[in-house]
């Protein structure tokens, strides 16, 4: 294979690696193009494209990182990362790390950890990678990297239950949860939240936060209903889908155009985390993005009529 086709066949694996690393689509691909420039600019001959091309993606994203760790002190809000509808890379050998690593909960997680501590955990637990590569990827010694590794798995641990429903579990629940937010049944809604679920939104100071943080089933059942009927009266449509690996849907404008992402985190058969992405940032990604305030006026003029 020429150079183009080699880095066409890791493209899926570069995205992955630099998503993990930096919970942003746009940056990661950034950081994949960046990679290709490199690749396609070294005139030395390389061993190994897979591993000269995942210590060079690593690389970029750990100093993209630390720059966005910056912009990230002054996020107004609740940072989330971008939502993911699908992950590009699979292996089959590996599957239960790269579903478990790209959920919103662990990637949460990851942003507690230093860029190089994210890096090394991201490489060796998620993807496989040899020590060897690891320290090459990160330009620190193996011995160096092993320590990062310890910590970084120390605080993934400490911070992070395990999710032990099955796919098919979880999707039957989000269904029924689906159900009850558009006909606004708090009944249904409250049976199917964890008593001490958290409703979290992340607007980041450019759109209205349809889910300011919200604790407990009652009070998260009854803001649910109140609020999602309305946006079905002024035509806003939900998309089950799977967010970052998990349940969730996609919210779209009567244009279709892309309004919010709800991904959802079950525990023990309930809902426990609702996350809503509703800056208009981190939804481009999708398709073309609705105007939610003007949504926001529209569902509160419904609310007026209703009265």
């Amino acid at each position: 294979m020429d150079k183009a086709e080699e880095f066409e066949e890791l493209r899926p694996l570069l995205f992955s690696i630099a998503y993990r690393i930096l919970g942003s689509v746009g940056d990661a691909e950034d950081a994949v193009q960046e990679t290709w420039l490199r690749f396609d600019g070294s005139a030395a001959r390389v061993a190994s494209a897979k591993a000269f091309l995942s210590a060079t993606v690593t690389r970029i994203s750990i100093d993209v990182l630390r720059s966005a760790r910056v912009r990230r002190e002054e996020y107004v809000g609740p940072w989330f990362p971008e939502p993911l509808l699908s992950d590009p890379y699979q292996d089959p050998a590996r599957s239960a790390e790269l579903a478990d690593s790209v959920s919103m909960a662990a990637l949460l997680l990851l942003e507690r950890l230093s860029p190089l501590e994210r890096s090394v955990f991201v490489l060796r637990e998620v993807f496989g990678f040899g020590f060897d590569e690891v320290a090459a990827a990160v330009g620190r010694s193996q011995a160096a990297c092993r320590q990062l590794l310890v910590r970084a798995r120390r605080h993934m641990r400490a911070g992070r239950p395990r999710f032990a429903a099955d796919r098919q579990e979880r999707q039957e629940l989000a269904t029924r949860f689906l159900d009850a937010l558009k006909d606004g049944d708090v009944g249904g809604l409250r049976n199917l939240l964890a008593a001490d679920v958290q409703l979290v939104g992340d607007g980041g100071g450019k759109a209205p936060q349809f889910a300011k943080a919200v604790s407990g089933a009652e009070n998260v059942a009854r803001l649910l209903a109140s609020v999602f009927p309305l946006m079905a009266r002024v035509d806003v449509t939900v998309e089950p889908h799977e967010i970052n690996g998990q349940p969730g849907a996609v919210f779209h404008d009567r244009d279709g155009n892309v309004l919010t992402v709800l991904a959802l985190e079950v525990l023990d058969g309930r809902i426990r985390t609702i996350r809503s992405v509703v800056n208009p940032d981190k939804l481009g990604h999708l398709g073309p993005v609705a105007d939610a305030w003007a949504v926001d006026r529209e569902v509160k003029q419904a609310r007026r009529r209703t009265k």
